[in-house]
């Protein structure tokens, strides 16, 4: 066995490699607002904002493709296939041809907009590179679900480490007098050769062709004929899930024009992204374990990995809430240069929001991999609704701490949506 295949069988080596990978997508993250808040005025950086919702929106589009393609590919490589309905190779080129699809037409009419000013900004280069660099996760989401399902995760985490400690040096090179253009350009370009790179890895492991990849007729036909009803469920859910994730970002800027709510939501949005990467770290580094768990019929080890999920999970919410209850309004104040403030209400409440959130992002993460979307589709809706309703109900009830109502309706409907997924998980494990 060689050394990275060791790496790969060890699920604590897993576990940390994707942990530091979590780190490094956090710093890049936090270094985005860091940076653009600073070079930019206010009401461009609240344009910035909104290009970024709508890169979440872009990004999401992909409708769960990868997460089915991860599933079929995994029982694939695990001998579980059906001959007719099994995984294709060609499924691989349509889903390819499709994202591309996807960063096309989200860059047409991140174009028209710009043209129309709909965006405010002096820099639509600069935006327009900013969504192609987040735009290439698209591609980048492909590889690293295909290494996944063929026992390549620690190559991918280690590749992913790479770029993100160069993305990050250009980012922050941006403070030190880098045209902001350049940097991200530069950035893109780091993405594609690493995305590039790992491709032609699982190219070369699935023994593909470049047949497979441009047999569009013969791929698209085995999608339709065999998993159309998991694609429509997984598309739904997704789409389901982008709205009550980034909707608030425009209801918000729909019910008031004062920056202060936005930026405690941007506040929230991100301890959640910083949370749910560090969830999905360890639910991705046990899911070796717990597909084939599932797959094999083992329910008591199933049960056992699920409980082992939700508590790491839970810990990792629980540090989060103790950092941000302790320095939360420090790093409130120096993330968002001193432009706004967030009280300890808000605070308490965004942590018993993460909370909720750590038992959604389990059972998202475990049922995705084993192909149960329509089981999601119908936990999500409330959610939905929830989130859409937030904001009109805030300023409805409580126009004058709009920030405060609206926090505390969305924090509501957060822990109702992770009764629903704890109940879905009981039944996962019971069945």
């Amino acid at each position: 066995m060689t050394i990275l295949a060791r790496m790969e069988a060890s699920a604590r080596i897993l576990a940390l490699v994707k942990l530091a990978n979590v780190g490094l997508v956090l710093i890049w993250g936090f270094a985005v607002t860091f940076v653009f808040v600073r070079i930019l005025p206010l009401a461009e950086f609240q344009a910035f904002l909104l290009l970024v919702a709508f890169g979440n929106f872009t990004i999401s589009a992909e409708f769960g493709l990868t997460s089915i393609i991860y599933a079929r590919l995994r029982r694939h490589w695990l001998g579980g296939d059906q001959a007719d309905s099994g995984f294709r190779l060609e499924e691989m080129g349509v889903l390819f041809l499709f994202l591309g699809l996807i960063v096309l037409g989200g860059t047409v009419i991140l174009i028209a907009a710009l043209a129309l000013g709909w965006f405010d900004t002096a820099m639509p280069l600069l935006f327009l590179l900013f969504f192609l660099s987040a735009c290439v996760n698209l591609p980048a989401l492909l590889a690293k679900r295909a290494l996944a399902a063929v026992d390549g995760n620690f190559l991918w985490e280690a590749l992913d480490c790479g770029r993100r400690v160069l993305t990050i040096a250009l980012l922050l090179a941006i403070l030190l007098g880098m045209d902001p253009r350049l940097s991200i350009a530069l950035q893109l370009a780091v993405s594609l050769l690493v995305i590039g790179w790992a491709i032609t890895h699982v190219h070369r492991r699935l023994g593909m062709t470049a047949r497979h990849w441009l047999a569009f007729r013969v791929g698209g036909g085995h999608v339709r004929a065999h998993y159309l009803r998991d694609i429509g469920a997984s598309a739904a859910f997704t789409a389901s899930d982008i709205i009550a994730y980034n909707a608030p970002y425009f209801t918000i800027a729909m019910a008031t024009s004062d920056a202060r709510p936005m930026l405690i939501f941007d506040f929230f949005f991100k301890m959640s992204r910083a949370l749910s990467m560090l969830v999905r770290a360890v639910v991705e580094a046990a899911l070796p374990r717990i597909t084939r768990a599932y797959h094999a019929g083992d329910r008591a080890r199933l049960r056992q990995l699920l409980a082992r999920s939700l508590g790491a999970g839970l810990f990792f919410a629980l540090l989060l809430s103790a950092l941000l209850l302790s320095v939360g309004d420090w790093l409130f104040t120096k993330l968002f240069d001193g432009r706004a403030t967030i009280d300890r209400t808000e605070l308490a409440l965004i942590v018993a929001a993460l909370a909720a959130l750590t038992i959604i992002c389990v059972s998202v993460y475990v049922q995705g991999a084993l192909g149960r979307f329509s089981i999601l589709l119908h936990r999500s809706l409330p959610f939905l609704a929830g989130s859409l309703a937030s904001a009109p109900l805030a300023l409805s009830l409580a126009s004058q701490r709009f920030d405060l109502a609206f926090l505390g309706l969305y924090t509501l409907t957060l822990t109702g949506a992770a009764i629903l997924h704890l109940l879905s998980l009981q039944r996962l494990a019971r069945a």
